[in-house]
């Protein structure tokens, strides 16, 4: 591979490793180039983000001068990446990491690179470029007590390290915006190039030698956690690194849970499928507190929950689709003049979902909520009210037509949000049974039948024979798959269902998400995953088992996944990572965990 590939920037979405510190996350490309990073939380505005922008995103550049050949890994049990670049003239790493403090998370963010010689020499140049957020500030270098401070409208960058050997660095017109440098590593010689930043406060300088003990920290500190977390069963490996992936997308200064960690990747080459993926769903909660507990990580779990029920209590009564990591309803979309991930817009914040009527969001809520209570835990007085005065509306409201869980424009009788109704209701009734919420749940169990007689009538197609995607409709939807994880059906008609839908929606062991998208998007990451995990519910072990094996050797090379896949050659699409895609992948393994047991035949 040449140093400064002109393919660089916009590059394959596969090519990239993310690295977090609970706060944001870096994306690093395969030459080591750091493309994303927004700063100072993960929904804020990207000062490095040439991935949205080749010009003027910025960026953070660390190869060698030579030609060379590389490969990475993550530091067993770690979001610690590891690059091992291989010249002609010698062999060096890069330790990569967003360092932790002596008590967590660091109040700034600090962004270490160690670089380690392995054997000859390799001469490596490196460019510390802030960007122009979306173009909403203008980077430029300053001084300040004898040291360079790159700044970016209120984002300030600090650029140290150890025989990193720095120098200003023109733009294009000549006035110097950024840091580069060059050095050269031989065999046991060490250098560090560190990049701290911080949003409207002061900047901190750390000294090199507390952040090469904070790599090793930050290391420990990985593996503390995944030593808590308690996963013993097929594709232990997968499912531990998607439970790290989700570990990146944990907002921690509020226990919320980001979709992923990017907006506007799209969905469509095409274009005008770009969305900010930087929010909190309600449905992605959901997932992942039933994979949290079922991981017994109690600190995640009992945070993500409390920050819901805090969240929607504040904004209700109405119960929203999504809401920022700060706890705040998003409030509008806005368009940036930038061209996007290889030319294709729009550039946006914001999503647009938050004002649509979702019903099966309420299934969601509840499933949080009896999750919880069955790993041995108990709901506030307020919450219990709560979810019994949310009990009673799905029971007033279930007859409505709403926008889906694919966030439709047409408002629709969709058959997979009267099954969310029917889980939430379904789980109304055992939270009352459990003590837990108040209410009438006689009248919740009678609707709940209620429910399902529709579904029965208007949901399921005979001579489609599948579950269709509304009522009137002769579509198919990959989202009734869900429901033989809830347990709406596991029988016969959720079999042919899943056939109906291989036929029309299949790609080998992944699926579009519903009829028409195949001449519009590629396949949807997590629709695979769950019919692997369906198959498995309605009993064809076998087949659930050899999907699964196809499915999570499909990811990256790290182990990461987008949102979609291609099929044709399984290039990336959508945001990364995504939550969605990681939650699929570990449900499926723990339903199949639980249905079939530790002798799975998992790679």
């Amino acid at each position: 591979m040449p140093p400064h590939d002109d393919a660089a920037p916009g590059q394959d979405l596969r090519s990239y490793a993310p690295i977090g510190d609970g706060r944001t996350v870096a994306l690093i490309g395969l030459r080591g180039q750091i493309d994303w990073m927004p700063l100072p939380g993960i929904d804020d505005l990207p000062i490095f983000g040439r991935l949205l922008d080749d010009d003027a995103g910025g960026c953070i550049e660390l190869e060698p001068v030579e030609e060379y050949d590389v490969r990475r890994r993550y530091l067993p049990r770690t979001n610690v990446l590891v690059t091992t670049f291989r010249t002609a003239s010698g062999t060096a790493t890069v330790t990569d990491a967003l360092v932790t403090g002596v008590a967590g998370r660091l109040p700034w963010a600090e962004l270490a690179r160690r670089v380690d010689g392995v054997e000859g020499v390799v001469a490596f140049r490196w460019r510390v470029q802030p960007g122009t957020s979306l173009k909403t500030a203008a980077p430029w270098h300053d001084r300040a007590n004898g040291r360079s401070i790159l700044r970016s409208g209120l984002t300030t960058i600090g650029v140290t390290g150890r025989d990193h050997g720095p120098e200003p660095a023109a733009s294009a017109d000549g006035i110097a915006t950024g840091l580069a440098g060059g050095f050269t590593a031989t065999k046991g010689s060490r250098h560090l190039l560190i990049v701290v930043g911080t949003h409207d406060e002061p900047i901190h300088f750390p000294d090199p030698d507390n952040v090469d003990r904070g790599i090793d920290r930050t290391i420990e500190a990985w593996r503390a956690w995944s030593r808590e977390f308690s996963y013993d069963g097929p594709w232990a490996t997968d499912v531990q690194r998607s439970a790290l992936m989700l570990k990146l997308l944990i907002h921690s200064p509020t226990g919320a849970i980001a979709a992923a960690a990017t907006t506007s990747l799209p969905e469509s080459l095409a274009g005008g499928k770009n969305w900010d993926y930087r929010l909190a769903w309600v449905r992605d909660l959901a997932y992942t507190l039933d994979a949290l507990v079922g991981f017994g990580l109690r600190e995640e779990t009992h945070a993500a929950i409390s920050w819901l029920l805090r969240t929607i209590r504040r904004h209700g009564p109405e119960l929203h689709v999504m809401y920022t990591l700060d706890g705040e309803l998003d409030g509008h979309v806005t368009e940036y003049d930038v061209p996007g991930w290889r030319g294709i817009g729009p550039v946006v914040t914001g999503n647009p979902a938050r004002e649509q009527v979702q019903l099966g969001v309420y299934g969601d809520l509840f499933a949080i909520c009896r999750a919880y209570v069955e790993a041995g835990n108990a709901l506030d007085v307020e919450t219990g009210r709560m979810l019994s005065m949310y009990a009673d509306k799905v029971c007033d409201s279930w007859r409505n037509p709403d926008s889906g869980m694919w966030e439709l424009p047409e408002e629709r009788h969709y058959v997979s949000s009267k099954m969310g109704c029917w889980q939430a209701l379904n789980d109304a009734v055992r939270l009352a049974e459990l003590e837990q919420i108040p209410g009438s749940s006689e009248r919740w169990a009678a609707e709940a039948e209620l429910v399902r007689d529709w579904v029965d009538e208007h949901g399921w197609s005979e001579s489609r024979g599948a579950y269709v995607m509304a009522q009137g409709s002769r579509d198919l939807d990959a989202s009734v798959l869900l429901h033989s994880l809830s347990g709406f059906d596991r029988g016969e008609r959720m079999s042919r269902t899943i056939d109906a839908l291989s036929g029309e929606l299949g790609e080998g062991p992944h699926l579009f998400r519903y009829t028409g998208m195949r001449e519009e998007e590629a396949t949807f990451v997590a629709c695979g995953f769950w019919r692997a995990a369906a198959l498995v519910c309605v009993g064809r072990h076998d087949e659930g088992i050899a999907a699964m094996n196809e499915l999570v050797a499909s990811g990256n090379d790290v182990g990461m996944f987008a949102e979609m896949i291609d099929p044709d050659d399984g290039a990336f699409l959508g945001n990364l990572p995504q939550a969605l895609s990681h939650l699929a992948l570990i449900r499926a393994a723990l339903t199949i965990r639980e249905l079939v047991g530790d002798d799975a035949d998992g790679r």
